[in-house]
């Protein structure tokens, strides 16, 4: 796939999530404004993120699906999440998902997630995360929190983490296992892209309001 194809395939897939976002808003009952309301941003981003016209940082893509109870494969494939299946042959409705064809989505400030389970299940999420050279889950240093319990793994660079008060740093075959509802913030700290695969369970269990 060549460099330009790749810039499309990126600009569909934000299109079609914002989309998502809107059907799924839409579906709730609830307006661009009271969901800016509740997630303390302003209508407008909530209208640039669905018209696809910007892209949303980690911590906003949590806040959102979590405010709508989705899983990130429902954002990310629609109906076919909702239905377990997906459009590729031969495997649709299977288990496995190929490299060549799991679905991603390019996030603000320098990340991407690759979904690496077939289908929506209720309260997890399970991707392969890339963090660019200075990609971070925030816009600014701020601290991200939903409900669930995070376990990640890395598979390449250095990972720095700061959950509470308290800063960590993984490199290639580190593991980590914490509370989602503790404050933090997923950075590259080194030089090289960060590769790691992430998995979230139990987010939806919990209203921190």
């Amino acid at each position: 796939m060549t460099t330009t194809e790749a810039g499309r395939d990126d600009d569909a897939a934000l299109g079609g999530i914002g989309d998502r976002i809107r059907e799924e808003r839409t579906r709730a009952g609830i307006s661009q404004r009271e969901l800016a309301r509740r997630l303390g941003l302003s209508a407008s981003m909530i209208s640039q993120i669905e018209s696809g016209h910007t892209l949303p940082s980690v911590a906003t893509l949590w806040s959102i699906v979590t405010e709508l109870d989705l899983s990130l494969d429902t954002v990310i494939r629609g109906e076919d999440a909702r239905t377990g299946t997906t459009t590729e042959e031969p495997e649709r409705g299977g288990p496995v998902v190929r490299a060549a064809t799991r679905r991603s989505v390019q996030l603000d400030t320098g990340v991407r997630w690759e979904e690496l389970s077939p289908g929506a299940e209720a309260g997890v999420d399970f991707v392969r995360a890339i963090y660019e050279v200075g990609g971070a889950s925030t816009v600014d240093e701020s601290l991200m929190r939903h409900s669930g319990r995070e376990y990640g793994y890395v598979l390449s660079g250095t990972l720095g983490i700061q959950i509470g008060f308290r800063d960590y740093e993984l490199g290639p075959g580190d593991s980590i296992a914490f509370d989602s509802t503790t404050p933090h913030r997923l950075y590259n700290k080194g030089d090289v892209p960060v590769e790691a695969v992430w998995f979230v369970a139990g987010r939806h269990e919990h209203d921190l309001g």
